[in-house]
């Protein structure tokens, strides 16, 4: 840099001294006068062409896309919540209680009269996944041999899309393939996504009725183990939607699928958080705003909420409370190498309590297959419980379904609170996916929102979101439900006296 600017300045010399003379002065001053002719002459060119151009130095405003809300939903919609109580888990008189996950499915599968669709996680209803017999395990042989005679002897077609078997797991659809004419397909996430599983629970009964919730195709799931589910009956405008999920998976399960960076505008969906579907449920005059979300993203359509996405949406909607059950809570991944941190959810729970003061409860189960460092996690939001300024109130409560017998404490997998559920003042939402990264990055699930205002007008019968809510204190006020400060969580007797 220093040698090019002693170069310029010799030029500079050498022009001085060439324009001293009297010859060369005149042709200097016209080279000058000239140059600045050339410059005034290109200035009031470029003035004027964009004078008249102006436009282009302006960037006309992108109009926000419109918005066209679904139509209501005409059909006569009936929710009901289905729930699993393990054998011998009892509460008091009085108590909040729902038909059960058996029978709602035995009464889905006899009003089919086309088709059963299911996307399931894993196929073990006979009892057969174990080396003896035990007798609790009636209710998921009899879903089978319901659904074996539906295909067998009532001629229905069934659809199932599975998560692509262990080969430890005996698995009933290879018989339903076989004797019913089950049409099976199935979804490897390890070449679809690199990772994860189909985690989904639905059953979807000929575009008009389903289930979506925590039961998997497990016996122990009727009788063993504490699930939450809901049933919507008579309701294509919802099952319709649920059908795109449902192809959606039906796809990805052929031999070489891949997933397409754009779906088919037919898996499109109107249907979101931003653009709820009203339904009048179970016959009342206030009508619920309804919508699906799933899991992973690229599994979503153009127009589907992201299942993760439903879920902070609600947190940050509550005004007053937000109550969660969930088996599993990790603000990281579970299943990967290295672990990463995702506080996706756990920053909403923060923010709610911290900046709008809202109430945040965790029912948390515990069972004999915990992760021991889930006691940190949650003890990082337990502390946050007190009460000066800002007054805060996030607390976890930790849910432990005891064995009551020998029998129920041999059975494998059983013996736990499995809900994926929250509900607050506003919003319902039954999900099928437990509360870590894993679960909502590269892993199949969904979600069924339901938000609704409580009004003196809404049915008892109709107040889905007051009957979730009902469930959860009774669960939480319950004896099952212990302290987080207090649990000690590697005693494996502590229920042999209820």
């Amino acid at each position: 840099m220093k040698n090019d600017r002693i170069g310029l300045v010799n030029d500079h010399d050498d022009m001085k001294n060439h324009c001293s003379s009297s010859v060369c002065t005149g042709r200097c001053l016209s080279i000058i006068f000239f140059c600045i002719g050339v410059v005034l002459m290109l200035s009031m060119g470029l003035a004027l062409y964009f004078s008249l151009h102006k436009d282009i130095m302006t960037v006309a405003p992108v109009p926000a896309p419109t918005v066209v809300p679904p139509p209501p939903c005409k059909d006569p919609c009936v929710i009901t919540l289905v729930e699993s109580i393990p054998e011998n888990l009892t509460y008091p008189a009085g108590s909040p209680s729902h038909p059960s996950t058996y029978s709602a499915l035995i009464d889905l599968m006899e009003m089919a009269t086309s088709q059963i669709e299911i996307a399931s996680f894993y196929w073990t209803l006979s009892g057969s996944d174990i080396e003896y017999h035990d007798n609790s395990s009636w209710q998921g042989e009899s879903v089978l041999s319901t659904l074996m005679a539906a295909g067998r002897f009532r001629k229905l077609k069934i659809k199932i899309a599975q998560n692509k078997p262990d080969n430890g797991y005996y698995n009933n659809t290879r018989d339903l393939a076989r004797y019913a004419g089950a049409e099976v397909r199935t979804l490897d996430f390890k070449s679809l996504m690199g990772n994860g599983i189909l985690h989904t629970k639905m059953w979807l009964i000929d575009r008009k009725h389903f289930y979506v919730g925590s039961a998997n195709l497990d016996w122990r799931s009727f009788t063993q183990v504490k699930e939450m589910g809901a049933v919507i009956r008579n309701c294509p405008c919802m099952a319709r939607d649920m059908g795109k999920l449902f192809d959606v998976y039906w796809d990805l399960g052929l031999p070489g699928a891949k997933v397409p960076s754009q779906w088919p505008t037919s898996y499109n969906t109107d249907i979101n958080n931003n653009n709820t579907m009203e339904i009048n449920f179970n016959s009342t005059n206030v009508a619920a705003t309804t919508y699906i979300s799933s899991s992973p993203p690229p599994f979503c359509p153009a127009g589907r909420t992201v299942d993760v996405d439903a879920i902070v949406d609600i947190i940050q909607k509550a005004e007053e409370f937000v109550y969660v059950a969930v088996m599993d809570y990790f603000p990281t991944t579970q299943f990967t190498k290295p672990r990463v941190y995702w506080p996706v959810i756990d920053d909403a729970f923060r923010r709610a309590a911290f900046n709008r003061r809202v109430k945040v409860h965790l029912l948390i189960s515990y069972w004999q297959h915990t992760w021991e460092d889930m006691k940190i996690y949650l003890s990082s939001l337990n502390d946050l419980w007190f009460k000066s300024y800002p007054e805060l109130d996030i607390t976890v409560k930790i849910f432990e379904v005891p064995a009551f017998t020998d029998s129920q404490k041999k059975i494998p997998y059983g013996r736990v609170n499995h809900n994926k559920y929250m509900v607050t003042d506003k919003t319902a939402y039954i999900g099928t996916s437990n509360w870590s990264a894993d679960y909502f990055i590269d892993t199949g699930g969904i979600g069924l929102v339901i938000n609704q205002q409580r009004t003196p007008a809404l049915s008892k019968e109709g107040d889905v979101r007051q009957q979730l809510e009902d469930v959860f204190l009774r669960d939480w006020n319950s004896k099952y439900a212990w302290d987080f400060n207090t649990f000690n969580f590697t005693s494996v007797d502590r229920h042999t006296e209820l």
